[in-house]
């Protein structure tokens, strides 16, 4: 699985909500959001869109060497 499909995941554990649950949510299938998921094909605007139903932030950034975040 790729890296954010299994972040996605984990914070749907922590929860307490099913993949089906957040399709529903974002108005999408469940197949459709599974696809989604396995192709890590989300774009900033839908990852915030989930962690907004999550209850949590997200936050998209470069960080340099020195810590410098862009």
């Amino acid at each position: 699985m790729n890296e954010m499909g299994e972040k996605i995941r984990i914070a749907l554990i922590k929860r307490g909500m099913t993949l089906t649950q957040l399709a529903e949510k974002l108005e999408v299938s469940q197949p459709n959001l599974s696809k989604k998921l396995k192709r890590n094909n989300f774009n900033e605007e839908e990852l915030r869109k989930i962690a907004e139903l999550l209850d949590m932030k997200f936050e998209a950034h470069f960080i340099m060497e020195d810590g410098t975040k862009i």
